[in-house]
């Protein structure tokens, strides 16, 4: 790629605490320019990972024409737009998740939801890529997933329940016909724990085994184990095409 054109380019980073990837892709929406996937060492912190990862990219720096940037990250909540309100918003993602030092409390705006996703980031991490990036946008990596699957869900007449794997665990959103029923993230480590999650909260919806619908995305590297449990169970069991980096290729939907 010529890095003398990047103002005409779009720079996408993924951050999660299992792996970073950069991805810059060009205003024609032609196939990436560039994807580089950085995978942290677990001994440094978020920041210092982030440092390391970029000190070898000649393009780090230079200017974009976007910067945008997602956190993959568990400490999200989910607010219905008419009850959230700007000046409590650290007061309401500290209703479901616990204070910790170094951690800024941002949120999306979701309007096609009609929901506020609020999330916390590292503030060091802000700062270090605001520093180069003072116009970067902030997304949780949930937000582009809701509203992609939001999208999806009006697709015929039966509710859906959307799995997005990743190696540590899943987030579930479930849908009936655009209305949400579901947004969490599970922790699970092995594929019976990922198993055993699915068919819960599968249970405790009360979904319907025959005709309500499965649909895979993310990390599918354990998905010949997965299925075949799956469809003893649920009937409508998909792979969606494609199945990684929705996040990515959905994120204009939060613009």
């Amino acid at each position: 790629m010529d890095f003398s054109l990047s103002e005409q380019y779009t720079l996408s980073i993924r951050l999660r605490t299992d792996g970073f990837s950069f991805v810059i892709t060009s205003p024609l929406g032609d196939d990436d320019l560039l994807q580089t996937d950085y995978q942290p060492d677990e001994t440094l912190s978020l920041t210092a990972n982030l440092k390391q990862a970029v000190q070898s990219f000649e393009w780090w720096g230079r200017p974009f024409h976007k910067v945008q940037v997602l956190v993959g990250s568990k400490r999200f909540t989910l607010l219905p737009l008419e009850l959230f309100e700007d000046e409590q918003a650290e007061e309401q993602f500290h209703y479901n998740h616990p204070r910790h030092d170094h951690e800024q409390v941002m949120y999306n705006i979701l309007q096609r939801s009609n929901l506020v996703v609020i999330f916390g980031i590292d503030s060091y991490v802000h700062h270090f890529v605001c520093s180069s990036y003072p116009e970067a946008r902030f997304y949780a990596q949930s937000t582009p997933l809701i509203e992609y699957f939001a999208g999806k869900s009006h697709l015929g007449n039966s509710r859906k329940l959307y799995v997005h794997l990743a190696p540590q665990g899943f987030e579930a959103y479930a849908y009936d016909r655009g209305r949400l029923l579901l947004g969490n993230h599970f922790d699970a480590t092995t594929t019976a724990d990922v198993l055993y999650f699915i068919l819960y909260i599968w249970k405790q919806l009360d979904l319907a085994q025959e005709r309500d619908e499965l649909h895979l995305a993310g990390d599918l590297s354990r998905k010949e184990q997965l299925l075949p449990e799956l469809r003893k169970y649920i009937r409508q069991v998909y792979v969606m095409n494609p199945a990684q980096s929705l996040d990515f290729q959905s994120i204009h939907l939060c613009e």
